[in-house]
Parts: structure tokens; C-alpha cells; sequence
């Protein structure tokens, strides 16, 4: 199983970075700021340049509900199953600015593992298909 790398630094023509983002397209810190070199856009979320932009955080920068990150990543998931040419390298979203922890996170994406151009953090990965190893691998703080 192939994952998304820890510090993504380039991206070849087919690729696209993930990055957790807010609903207002405000792109300041984090991987949302490290996508504007992608062509992530102001005022916008989801597919622009080689970047996508999963909300995690409203219009206000403040942390969206589980529920509706599950809405977002959805339709996330749903823009690359419809776009196979693409691979999508997801970066750990919600799991930093937005506060939550990987076991909040991870299950969102669960229906990612059978979408063969979805490249996931070893993190999610690991929760996802080997929940008892995850918590005993280095991460353990982020599953409590």
C-alpha cells in the first residue's frame, strides 16, 4: 500500500494535493498554504490548479462538525472517482489546525481504500485497515 508522504515537496503532472481548508477559501497556514504553490486559490475550496481543499473549518476559521467534514470528504471522494487520470495524495486534514484526532478523521475516509487513485496518510491508513498496530505504532497520542 502506497501513502501519501509525510512532507510533500513536488508534485508530478498527474498528482494532486489534499489539504484540509476552510469554507471561506482563507488559504494563511498549514498545508492549505502550502497549496497555493499548486494552485490552490483564494476564496475557493475543493478542485483548483493541482490542489483540492477539503473543508474542516466555516466561513469564521472556526472547526466544522464531524458531520459536516463527512459532507466535504464525500464529495471529495466522488470528484476522484470521477477523475481516474488524477491521483489524490491526502494529507492528514483535520488533524492539525482544525484540532480533531485521527480516530475522529480516519473513518471519514474509509471508502478510500477501494478507490485505487487515492493515496492516503499512513496514519489513516494504518487506523483504517490495522486499528490495534496504529495505536501501538508511534502515533499513539494522536488516537487518544
Amino acid at each position: 500500500m502506497k501513502y501519501t508522504p509525510q512532507q510533500v515537496s513536488s508534485l508530478v503532472s498527474n498528482e494532486v494535493f489534499v489539504y484540509g481548508a476552510n469554507e471561506a477559501g482563507i488559504h494563511g497556514a498549514g498545508a492549505a498554504r502550502i497549496a497555493m504553490k499548486w494552485g490552490a486559490k483564494y476564496g475557493s475550496f475543493g478542485f483548483s490548479g493541482q490542489t483540492y481543499g477539503v473543508p474542516t473549518k466555516d466561513s469564521k476559521i472556526e472547526t466544522l462538525p464531524l458531520e459536516k467534514i463527512k459532507k466535504h470528504v464525500d464529495e471529495f471522494l466522488i470528484f476522484a472517482t470521477d477523475h481516474p487520470d488524477l491521483v489524490f495524495l491526502v494529507t492528514p486534514i483535520g488533524t492539525g489546525l482544525a484540532g480533531y484526532n485521527i480516530k475522529d478523521i480516519a473513518p471519514l475516509f474509509k471508502r478510500a481504500l477501494d478507490i485505487e487513485n487515492v493515496v492516503l496518510p499512513e496514519s489513516f491508513a494504518l487506523f483504517l485497515t490495522r486499528p490495534q498496530r496504529a495505536m501501538r505504532y508511534n502515533l499513539r497520542k494522536d488516537y487518544e
